[in-house]
């Protein structure tokens, strides 16, 4: 369902989204429910400072996965911003690896995804 990229291109461009959700029906339910006004009714439904927390977990995620120091890299946390949701996807693919991610636990309700915790992803 979800592919951890580097951090990098292989031209040393900055890739920002480290998980990537590649499931094609799964892909199509989220295009589905962002097109629909999703971003903005999630992002209204998480407590900011939860949100805040997933967006820094994930850019010390990213960092710890650079291999090359020496390159531009990525700024922001899912999706490659800061605060807010930009992606449902992203925040999806997130919550898949096991990462706490509330925009991405919503997203997998809505789409019927079945419940499951960090210790079921590691298990």
């Amino acid at each position: 369902m979800v592919i951890e990229n580097e951090p990098h291109l292989r031209d040393g461009t900055p890739m920002p989204t480290l998980f990537w959700l590649v499931d094609s029906e799964l892909h199509d339910a989220v295009s589905r429910l962002e097109g629909n006004g999703g971003v903005h009714r999630f992002e209204e439904l998480v407590d900011e400072e939860e949100l805040r927390r997933t967006h820094t977990e994930y850019e010390q995620r990213r960092r710890h996965a650079t291999v090359r120091v020496d390159l531009v890299q990525s700024n922001g946390g899912v999706g490659g911003t800061r605060r807010g949701v930009k992606c449902l996807h992203a925040h999806l693919a997130n919550y898949l690896v096991g990462a706490h991610d509330p925009v991405g636990a919503l997203v997998a309700k809505e789409v019927e995804l079945p419940d499951f915790s960090v210790e079921d992803v590691r298990d």
